[in-house]
């Protein structure tokens, strides 16, 4: 049995402009363990998906479907049993620290009163907790830096402050949304090898929300590929990287900057001089249901059938399942295509 197991999500926002659907019908499951990477453009429904299971969309969302998560419902959940669960059992790890972590208050402070509302610590226990969670992450002279404002810290070392919020209850699932943005590589590495640790240390489940192929090639185990509020495609790393079967997963690999001399896999050697690929045209209007593939106007195999209609998930192998009339690496471009 899986640890999550969401079926049929779907997030609607109204407003003055009409309502936006802003994710439609997405179903995965995530076992114990695992490392599931979600990807695509900004504005695909990534960040919203793992908002809507810990309820903080806030009042102007109508969140419909399941999420199982033990003998709870997720979606069905109380507030109070929501907070009960979110820092305990499931954690998110937001993708802006600065912003995420209250200027006016020590890391010491923040990190303490995850421990002391969840597990019922004193402020001496939390605090020496505290500094064992910051020492865990990575972070250099975690006596001092207990004490220390956000501002005071580097981009990377507030990160790994939200890491060790996000892990100071062990939870089962952590949600880490963009935890490498804005990073440099170096960073980006060390935050990445200290998530590694944890779910070595702790069997624990991450999912991982990202645009950066290079992140989910380094640590997923499994990814789905979500555009406009769609999932189009789920494959094990390994798979996705070296078969791709939706056109607009063969867009973002082709859109990846490769360094000088690399090649693309096609026979191409590679010289450094190549423009990167772009995927052509804009993500449509979510204000609207779908009443044909998303994808069709940017799409080199779409046809009248695209056009038509939705492509529902069907699998091509074990494991793999794509949103596609034409699937495959080098589907021919169809008749009467754009």
């Amino acid at each position: 049995m899986a640890l999550l197991d969401v079926s049929d999500l779907s997030v609607r926002f109204g407003g003055d402009d009409g309502a936006v659907q802003a994710v439609d019908r997405v179903s995965f499951g995530l076992e114990r363990g695992e490392v599931l990477a979600i990807v695509g453009e900004s504005g695909c429904g990534k960040s919203v998906t793992a908002m809507s299971l810990l309820g903080l969309l806030g009042p102007g969302a109508v969140v419909t479907g399941r999420a199982g998560f033990g003998s709870d419902d997720l979606l069905a959940s109380s507030p109070a049993r929501l907070r009960e669960i979110r820092g305990r059992e499931i954690s998110m790890i937001f993708q802006e620290p600065m912003s995420s972590l209250n200027p006016v208050l020590t890391v010491g402070c923040q990190v303490g009163e995850v421990l002391r509302m969840h597990l019922g610590l004193n402020r001496r226990e939390a605090r020496e907790r505290t500094v064992e969670l910051l020492a865990s992450v990575g972070i250099p002279a975690p006596g001092q830096r207990v004490d220390e404002y956000p501002h005071q810290l580097s981009g990377g070392m507030r990160q790994r402050v939200m890491i060790a919020m996000g892990i100071a209850c062990e939870p089962k699932v952590l949600i880490a949304d963009e935890p490498t943005t804005a990073l440099d590589v170096t960073i980006q590495a060390g935050v990445l090898d200290v998530l590694r640790s944890l779910r070595e240390r702790l069997g624990m489940a991450i999912v991982l929300i990202t645009h950066d192929l290079g992140v989910v090639a380094d640590i997923a185990d499994r990814v789905i590929v979500m555009y406009a509020g769609r999932k189009v495609e789920e494959a094990p790393v390994d798979q996705l990287f070296a078969d791709p079967q939706h056109p607009y997963t063969l867009g973002l690999l082709g859109a990846v900057p490769r360094p000088a001399g690399a090649g693309r896999g096609d026979g191409d050697p590679g010289n450094g001089r190549e423009r990167l690929r772009e995927i052509p045209g804009l993500v449509p209007s979510l204000s609207a249901p779908a009443d044909h593939c998303p994808f069709a106007p940017r799409c080199p195999r779409a046809d009248d059938r695209t056009r038509s209609e939705v492509p529902p998930l069907e699998a091509v192998r074990d494991g793999h399942v794509v949103a596609c009339f034409h699937p495959g690496r080098e589907a021919p471009v169809q008749e009467g295509a754009l």
